[in-house]
């Protein structure tokens, strides 16, 4: 038995710390409201060992009282942290790879310090500076809180500035350092939350650079030594820190969205250049479909401005979420040029199956060309579990074999688990209804607007995102400006009837006689006019 239960703990072990790679709670499922004893036992013992890593990479003496103490200091730093993150962002705890990633950032953070500290203070005795001290300011501290706004956001960034910059002054026994480390991680967290391109992370440097040197000149005024020989080499290092946080961020940003499959708004940004090779086949095999899912992702994207969502990541998975209709695109309205439909030809049922396994083929595609997670999840949740209702109503006209069953005329689901998945499916239901106006008027747009939107919500398609009843209405609003810019009104061009079906064929005659005339001229002229003399 003993043998037996020591082959099972490695097993344990990998099982836990894959668990905590994957993000999947304990038992595979999805996460229930209240936690378990044994997920509350998980994340305890986690508080722990991080607080363990983080005492040790602040030791400056080996002893016992001296660890003990920066133990407690700094669980207690770590269960705070933990706290605030409980309060204001529960979605993390959720996901044990966003745990296990923001802790590894923090201990990171305080190792790369020591690393830096080490190699920078031999720097300056090489180059025989008399304040060694100096070169601590060159320590990269803001790295940490630069890569937490970017991949979690800026409130958890704030929390973890406050910590790293507490443990940081710990280590040094330094409390200036302890205010120069925390004004330098606001600044790096501030400078990337709207950051689109990787380019923003050298201007987020730059803004370092300039936190940094303010801060490191007050500190010498406080000190008195402003005027010193230590006030150039400080201001130097100061400035090498800015440079030296946004190097470390570029190299290690992507490595971290690999790995722990985070999207950042970054690599949305990347995703929405038209070159990628998923979007040019949707545009050259589905063009009727590419131009729905454009519409689409510009009312998901206004919405989400509303309620509050991320606007880029609604756009983004707006485009990419109807790509399994690439593989049979001749079986949607939308990519149909002729008037006789392929649908005719067969039963409701396999039309449904058609319809309905466009979002498989979608999972499939997104695997395929390694779409982020919150996108695939878009793909698998935009329509929920709603009914087929064209299909359903002419299967029950045909009678054949009785009443037929409503769940083999249902999307599998699962329903809209966040507020931007949701908005795409309002927003793709409005666009797809909005087709069938005869006269758009802005009072019928927005008759159909409330009309979808709640029939969506009375389907209980919402139930499981964290929409209000004041987001629905205002998404209604937004939902209704937009379509009736879409569909807005034109004057007539003088001289043309467009509405007229022989317009083309009495423009044909017209042109042809208009030709024909004008040769006639041109011959005539040619016959009349001088030989040019030689």
């Amino acid at each position: 038995m003993k043998n037996g239960q020591q082959k099972n703990k490695p097993r344990q072990l990998s099982a836990l710390f894959k668990m905590f790679i994957d993000g999947n709670p304990v038992k595979g499922a999805a996460t229930p409201a209240r936690f378990s004893r044994q997920d509350k036992f998980i994340r305890i013992y986690f508080i722990f060992v991080c607080g363990l890593i983080a005492s040790l990479s602040i030791q400056v003496n080996i002893g016992i009282e001296q660890l003990l103490g920066g133990f407690f200091v700094a669980t207690l730093l770590m269960f705070i942290l933990y706290r605030d993150i409980m309060r204001y962002k529960p979605a993390y705890t959720k996901k044990y790879n966003m745990l296990l990633l923001l802790g590894l950032l923090l201990v990171g953070t305080l190792l790369l310090g020591r690393l830096f500290a080490y190699l920078l203070i031999n720097l300056s005795k090489g180059l025989e500076y008399q304040a060694l001290d100096s070169a601590l300011y060159g320590i990269p501290i803001p790295a940490g809180a630069m890569l937490v706004s970017l991949l979690f956001d800026f409130h958890t960034a704030i929390t973890f500035s406050f910590t790293v910059s507490l443990l940081t002054g710990l280590w040094l026994q330094d409390a200036s350092f302890t205010v120069y480390a925390f004004v330098g991680s606001i600044t790096a967290a501030f400078s990337v939350i709207r950051c689109k391109k990787r380019s923003g992370l050298l201007k987020g440097g730059g803004f370092v650079i300039a936190a940094n040197v303010i801060t490191v000149i007050i500190i010498l005024l406080f000190r008195g030594e402003l005027f010193t020989v230590k006030a150039p080499p400080s201001i130097m290092f100061s400035a090498l820190c800015g440079m030296s946080v946004a190097a470390i961020v570029s190299l290690v940003l992507p490595v971290i969205e690999y790995i722990f499959k985070v999207t950042t708004d970054i690599s949305l940004l990347e995703l929405l250049d038209l070159n990628q090779p998923l979007m040019k086949n949707l545009m050259v095999t589905a063009p009727g479909t590419y131009h729905h899912s454009v519409i689409v992702g510009n009312l998901a994207e206004s919405a989400a401005e509303i309620v509050g969502a991320n606007p880029l990541l609604a756009r983004v998975s707006a485009y990419y979420h109807d790509i399994g209709k690439i593989k049979m695109p001749d079986y949607f309205v939308e990519n149909q040029s002729s008037s006789i439909s392929k649908h005719e030809k067969l039963t409701p049922h396999m039309s449904s199956m058609i319809i309905t396994n466009h979002i498989k083929e979608g999972l499939e595609f997104a695997g395929q060309f390694k779409l982020p997670e919150p996108i695939t999840d878009i793909i698998e949740q935009h329509h929920g579990t709603m009914i087929i209702s064209y299909f359903y109503q002419k299967a029950k006209e045909r009678k054949e074999n009785g009443t037929p069953a409503e769940e083999d005329y249902r999307y599998h689901g699962p329903k809209p688990q966040t507020r931007v998945a949701a908005l795409v499916m309002m927003a793709d239901g409005v666009e797809a209804a909005s087709r069938v106006l005869a006269d758009p008027t802005p009072a019928r747009i927005a008759s159909l607007v409330d009309r979808i939107i709640n029939h969506i919500f009375l389907e209980g398609q919402l139930d499981e995102c964290e929409l209000t009843l004041k987001d629905i209405h205002e998404i209604k609003k937004r939902f209704t400006y937009i379509l009736t810019g879409i569909f807005h009104k034109r004057v007539d061009y003088p001289g043309f009837d467009f509405g007229n079906e022989n317009l083309y064929k009495e423009s044909a005659k017209t042109h042809k006689g208009k030709h024909a005339e004008n040769g006639k001229a041109s011959q005539e002229n040619a016959q009349s006019a001088p030989t040019p003399q030689g």
